[in-house]
């Protein structure tokens, strides 16, 4: 019985060693969610508890703000000004981020569906002087004052 408690108990220790590396390099990735990455965190932190070492709601809050990617920088700020760090649940924590990255993301909605109002097409395929492919005839266009030596032959792929 004191040989197999003894094995276990190494097992679980090499399992904490693995875990605790893996809590501490943990960071958010680009492009995560903030559910996706509280669920991976917790996760971690959840077979550290089941290992038998608990880190606690305030450690696993600090290193949440530590991790955030850049694009949060200044929420994170506002939380550790506007907040006791040591009182704050993580789920408080996790709302109000989802909050905050619902609102970057509608911004950014908005922003793409003004460019493409508002006729900005510079991030498609490079519509400016040199690649000016045929625009300029059709409606609305005052053709006394094109440019076509700026326009590109569909055939050779000339200017002009």
């Amino acid at each position: 019985m004191k040989q197999k408690y003894q094995g276990t108990t190494r097992v679980k220790h090499g399992n904490l060693q693995a875990l605790r590396k893996e809590f501490e390099i943990l960071h958010m990735k680009t492009g995560e969610t903030v559910n996706e990455y509280f669920a991976r965190t917790l996760t971690i932190a959840n077979k550290m508890k089941a290992n038998g070492e608990d880190k606690g709601s305030t450690a696993v809050v600090e290193k949440i703000l530590r991790s955030m990617t850049p694009k949060f920088d200044y929420v994170v700020c506002s939380i550790e000004e506007s907040k006791d760090i040591d009182t704050l649940s993580i789920d408080e924590l996790q709302s109000s981020l989802i909050v905050h990255e619902q609102r970057m993301s509608s911004h950014v909605e908005e922003e793409q569906a003004l460019k493409i109002t508002h006729g900005d097409f510079s991030g498609g395929r490079g519509l400016g002087r040199g690649n000016y492919r045929g625009r300029g005839k059709g409606r609305g266009r005052n053709n006394r004052s094109f440019d076509k030596a700026i326009v590109e032959c569909y055939n050779c792929h000339k200017l002009g």
